[in-house]
């Protein structure tokens, strides 16, 4: 079987894959969790509450206090003073790129059962790492999706991008050496045909590509629109995608309520995308100030990493075309600071599964530039802001990233005070005692 064939089936292999545990949406109307005596987490003024008593009551939180009142049959969970703070939200991550190296993915000998039980085994481990949410940003995922929501499968909730837009030469330009063009010799590439990306050129094209997402069920668009590192053929440098272009890709989704995020490292491609109407820069590692500032006034996100110069399996052409970009992150995120740009955070990695371990520790890098209230804002409230962008395209409506009454329930129950100490966070299979997602209990008591 080709690799073609095997990508093809994994989405279906994905929604038939069974699991042990019922890992739906939306509990029973009348189930009830009441957590007694909890600190709660104030995400939004970086403060935490003297011990009291939440009630989740379905799949939102329905009271706050002492003296809650509760039904006979709730399940009861003893705080004992630790900390309740809302899960965690990872703002740019690739559900089915970061469970798979691309050695696995093109293996003669690849079976495709076993990519797709790699790749819901890796979205059962996210969740535990307390990630009840993620924003995907590129990548087959649509499927993975639909068998988290219907139980089948564990995970966090997703906010789809599917197939990243890009132009021929592009950043999400993943042909092979051997594949040609599809407009002129009528072959879709692999990547094409897997649905990671939609190569697309022109306005008609980038309307149909951005359409078909939409389709599909995307909460929003990735469009490439700069050079990147861990593709081949494009200089970081380069700037993708007209201005007409872009333009209709912004239409489009702004049609159907929803917004354009784009992946873009440089000052000239970031300026193209803030006047075609784009509301979100993946990286923007090497924007000046002006630009930045320009961000700010138009109220454009910057959702941001804390990358590392490199890792073991990097290859050496992706680690040299990341210098520029690490060179350029801290003075990036703190000008970007101190310009008072809406920023988010997730984690971006791809192709690299030894890494996911490290996903929550990845959050420490953030320490060089902002306080752990801070942090813990990003993380939880500003990036479920930023989700909150997608409007009625969002999968899940509701509230997210604090503990209030009427937010959705994703709840985690730390050991100690993550204020005080951050590294709590980092080794969450020791300090996550409890973690609900959507008014379940998914570890714990």
């Amino acid at each position: 079987m080709s690799i073609a064939s095997m990508m093809r089936r994994l989405p279906v292999l994905l929604v038939l894959l069974p699991c042990a545990v019922a890992w739906g949406q939306g509990p029973a109307p009348e189930s009830e969790i009441l957590f007694r005596e909890v600190r709660v987490l104030d995400t939004v003024r970086g403060t935490l509450g003297e011990p009291t008593d939440v009630l989740v009551r379905g799949n939102r939180i329905a009271a706050l206090g002492a003296d809650t009142p509760r039904s006979e049959s709730a399940e009861v969970i003893e705080g004992r003073g630790r900390t309740l703070m809302p899960g965690l939200i990872d703002a740019h991550w690739h559900s089915t790129f970061t469970a798979l190296s691309q050695a696995a993915m093109t293996a003669p000998d690849a079976k495709p059962e076993s990519l797709a039980a790699t790749v819901a085994a890796e979205s059962g481990r996210t969740l535990m790492r307390g990630f009840t949410s993620v924003r995907d940003v590129g990548g087959p995922v649509f499927e993975l999706k639909a068998a988290i929501d219907a139980g089948e499968v564990a995970g966090p909730r997703i906010w789809p991008s599917g197939a990243t837009v890009s132009q021929t030469s592009g950043h999400g330009d993943m042909r092979l050496p051997h594949e040609r063009s599809r407009r002129f010799f009528g072959k879709p590439s692999l990547a094409e045909d897997m649905g990671a990306t939609f190569i697309a050129d022109g306005r008609d094209e980038v309307l149909t590509a951005v359409r078909e997402n939409l389709r599909m069920g995307a909460s929003q668009i990735k469009l490439m629109a700069g050079g990147g590192t861990s593709s081949a053929y494009d200089p970081l440098d380069v700037t993708q995608y007209t201005l007409d272009e872009m333009r209709a890709a912004v239409e489009a989704a702004e049609d159907w309520g929803t917004y354009v995020t784009v992946h873009a490292y440089t000052v000239r491609a970031v300026r193209r995308a803030i006047e075609a109407g784009v509301k979100c820069i993946e990286h923007g590692q090497l924007l000046d100030e002006d630009t930045l500032a320009l961000m700010a006034r138009q109220g454009v996100w910057l959702s941001t990493q804390t990358l590392r110069p490199s890792t073991e399996a990097m290859d050496p052409l992706r680690r040299e075309k990341r210098k520029p970009v690490i060179e350029g992150q801290a003075r990036t995120i703190a000008a970007a600071r101190r310009a008072g740009v809406r920023m988010a955070w997730g984690t971006d990695f791809l192709f690299e599964p030894e890494l996911n371990v490290e996903q929550n520790a990845f959050i420490l890098g953030l320490r060089d530039w902002f306080t752990p209230a801070e942090i813990l804002r990003m993380v939880t409230h500003d990036n479920a802001e930023l989700l909150a962008l997608s409007g009625l395209r969002s999968p899940y409506q509701g509230r997210l990233g604090v503990v209030e009454v009427g937010a959705l329930a994703d709840l985690l129950l730390v050991e100690g005070d993550p204020l005080e100490n951050l590294d709590l966070i980092a080794d969450p299979a020791r300090n996550f005692a409890v973690i609900v997602k959507d008014g379940r209990v998914v570890k714990g008591e």
